[in-house]
């Protein structure tokens, strides 16, 4: 589905985003991986996808130009990239009353500015070469559903959804399209150790209507969809990737609802 091109997945070392650029290049594309330190875990995620680049920088730095010297460096590294995936991110997050400006600007530097400065720099290079590019930006069920002790992670999120729509808008006369990928809670290296104690597994599970928790490659086929030609027509949507969590009005478990012939 994508052979012949090539994509910039930021935020790319460790769960979702690593799950996104192996799939990639399981759909034939080529990637540029991004992270935090060069390090051994690193170049063993360079490794797991084959031909594969990689830089590192900090996105939540001086903007702009922190996320210019990323960008270069990925350029650097192969100077066809016609892929953006967005998907950088922190979770850092406290109770409302007890949050501090700093941990607030971090959150929202690396979830939204950093974001929009680095599709501005991709666009704005794809217009000057007529580069029919495709961006896919990593938001959250919490775009849309409220935490009282996330406010800020809430909060960027939430920016992110009106940016992905926005920036679709603005961009479709261009040729290039902007969508979503909102990821509900996953297994991966860094949430596992919370799924497997205090109930939170099962929690998960019993609130969400498929009853399981996935793991995190079930996000990257349907980023790799996005980015295909078979989404040609798709633009300025967040897929939800949540096993249904995020639309079910009444979460309890199918067992305690009425039988359909009892009711009226």
């Amino acid at each position: 589905m994508l052979q012949g091109k090539t994509a910039f997945v930021t935020g790319s070392t460790q769960g979702v985003g690593r799950e996104m650029a192996r799939a990639i290049v399981g759909a034939g594309g080529r990637v540029v991986l991004h992270g935090l330190a060069d390090d051994d875990h690193a170049r063993q995620i360079v490794a797991d996808c084959g031909e594969a680049d990689i830089v590192f920088g900090d996105l939540a730095g001086e903007l702009p130009d922190c996320v210019h010297a990323v960008m270069d460096a990925a350029l650097v590294a192969c100077d066809d990239i016609d892929l953006l995936v967005c998907n950088a991110g922190t979770y850092i997050d406290r109770p409302f009353l007890e949050m501090d400006f700093a941990t607030f600007d971090r959150t929202m530097k690396l979830n939204v500015y950093s974001q929009y400065v680095l599709i501005q720099a991709f666009a704005r290079r794809w217009v000057e070469q007529g580069v029919a590019g495709r961006v896919v930006v990593t938001g959250s069920i919490n775009g849309r559903l409220a935490e009282p002790t996330h406010v800020a992670y809430d909060t960027s999120k939430g920016a992110v959804e009106s940016m992905v729509r926005s920036l679709a808008v603005a961009l479709a006369p261009r040729g290039i399209r902007v969508n979503g990928v909102a990821p509900g809670l996953f297994e991966t290296p860094l949430t596992a150790p919370a799924l497997h104690t205090g109930g939170l597994r099962s929690w998960m599970e019993l609130h969400t209507p498929n009853g399981r928790v996935p793991t995190a490659d079930a996000v990257g086929g349907t980023t790799v969809f996005l980015l295909s030609d078979a989404a040609e027509h798709i633009a300025g949507q967040m897929i939800f990737v949540d096993g249904g969590m995020s639309i079910w009005q009444q979460p309890d478990p199918p067992a305690t609802w009425p039988d359909e012939s009892s009711i009226g």
